[in-house]
């Protein structure tokens, strides 16, 4: 091993270490041990915990990377140093995973008690007259039953990204040893492996998938756009509820509603808001690499909506700027989203963020920091409409966190409303500008029946006013 291991007497905020060790009853097998300290400072009550590696896991970004790593330890509430243990990854991500084989092939937990002397020699120091029984194992435990990697490229922003095509668990039983069988296709990106970016339902080409022995690599997929799978996309759209009467209003008046999205990813949100909603979307991101992905393999489309590479938070400001003063010259995107809008100006009814953090070592994941400055929230309020409405995807890193942030959004917006998303992770924040008043009744009101008849009632029920 060649690892001095007193070094791990003490806690050292954001220290990583890895290093590798034989296997203790099969000397072919090489294990890697990693060890992450959290970026808090130490306490008096730091716990120390481990994880095993799932079995053909081991090269995914989520167990062999530090961010990954450490977005483990963030979601492990209590502990301040976790261990990873897992076979030494080979050099490129594995073509496929499925998780009945990888149980059936895993033996790291039959051999834990005689790695438990190393998870003690990996804990904190203790006071003189006392001793350390037990690490304690978490288990890890997600959705994926099944996986394979489509393409892995690298963009000029986000940096390395694959999509996979996977089958996840459902709460859907068909009767006894028989589920429905659910498929998703996944964007997901090397800074910050642990959060899907984009997913949507794949379709099989056939229905020879109702035969559970066929493996993933076997069956051929086509994507579906009809429906929002994501987690927290649901609710965000849910959000135009709070929009209805204005937006029901510009329908009667034949002007078709204007969304900015902040962050494309695969379009999932962006299709729908098209197809399903029949609004003119516009949408910014920073990474053409993205877009090509999204068109290749997530089924986004170039007509009913446009798209533009660039900085959004920058693209944002510029736009503020245009709304205040006609004498700024525009540069090429900016003319392009007002050459191609029918109704542009610089107003809209709703902007819709789904930006996420360029580092993960902050501990927030989504929206970046960078977006969260008075002088950014000012220039999105002042490119909405009078009534219009901001709608923000938020992974609080701490209720403290949380609180910070819908004060800074009470000074430049005079109503907030709040989405739980239900997963323990996000909320919703959804932003007006002012009170909307109308005089469309809600039996007149066909956008929000259309809303209703799109969407789980369950959010649109338990949208709240903070």
């Amino acid at each position: 091993m060649g690892v001095d291991l007193t070094i791990f007497e003490t806690l050292i905020p954001s220290r990583f270490l890895s290093f590798t060790i034989p296997h203790p009853t099969l000397p072919s097998v090489v294990l890697r041990v990693a060890v992450l300290d959290s970026p808090s400072q130490p306490t008096d009550s730091s716990q120390v915990a481990a994880i095993f590696v799932p079995e053909n896991r081991e090269s995914d970004w989520v167990f062999s990377t530090e961010f990954g790593h450490l977005q483990l330890l963030l979601s492990s509430p209590g502990i301040s140093r976790l261990i990873l243990i897992g076979k030494n990854p080979p050099d490129s991500l594995l073509v496929s995973y499925n998780k009945v084989i990888a149980r059936e092939n895993h033996f790291l937990e039959h051999i834990s008690d005689r790695l438990r002397p190393l998870l003690i020699a990996l804990s904190l120091k203790v006071p003189v007259g006392e001793r350390i029984y037990d690490v304690p194992i978490l288990d890890y435990e997600d959705n994926l039953i099944s996986s394979v990697v489509l393409e892995k490229c690298v963009g000029s922003f986000v940096g390395e990204m694959l999509v996979e095509d996977v089958e996840i668990a459902t709460d859907i039983e068909l009767g006894v040893n028989c589920r429905k069988r659910e498929f998703r296709r996944r964007l997901r990106f090397k800074r910050m492996p642990n959060l899907i970016q984009t997913e949507i339902r794949i379709l099989p080409q056939t229905e020879s998938t109702s035969d559970h022995s066929r493996m993933l690599t076997e069956v051929d997929f086509r994507p579906h756009i009809g429906d929002l799978v994501h987690p927290y996309l649901i609710p965000m759209v849910a959000g135009l509820s709070l929009l209805g009467f204005h937006i029901e209003d510009k329908i009667q008046n034949g002007v078709k509603p204007k969304a900015l999205c902040l962050g494309v990813g695969g379009g999932a949100l962006l299709s729908f808001l098209k197809a399903r909603l029949d609004f003119e979307v516009f949408g910014i991101e920073m990474d053409a690499e993205v877009l090509r992905i999204a068109r290749q393999y997530f089924a986004l489309q170039d007509c009913g909506f446009k798209i533009f590479v660039g900085d959004a938070i920058e693209i944002l400001q510029r736009l503020a700027c245009h709304s205040r003063s006609s004498d700024l010259v525009p540069n090429k995107v900016e003319l392009d989203l007002f050459k191609n809008s029918t109704h542009f100006g610089t107003q809209f009814d709703v902007i819709m963020v789904d930006l996420d953090s360029c580092d993960a070592r902050s501990g927030i994941s989504t929206p970046p920091l960078e977006f969260i400055e008075r002088h950014i929230l000012l220039a999105a309020s002042s490119i909405l409409c009078d009534f219009g409405i901001l709608i923000l995807n938020v992974i609080p890193p701490s209720r403290s966190f949380y609180d910070a942030l819908i004060n800074l959004f009470r000074e430049f917006f005079h109503e907030l409303y709040e989405i739980d998303v239900g997963n323990g992770e996000n909320f919703v924040l959804v932003a007006k500008r002012v009170p909307v008043f109308s005089a469309i009744s809600n039996t007149q009101n066909n956008f929000l029946e259309k809303l209703k008849n799109v969407l789980s009632g369950k959010y649109l029920d338990s949208i709240k006013k903070i």
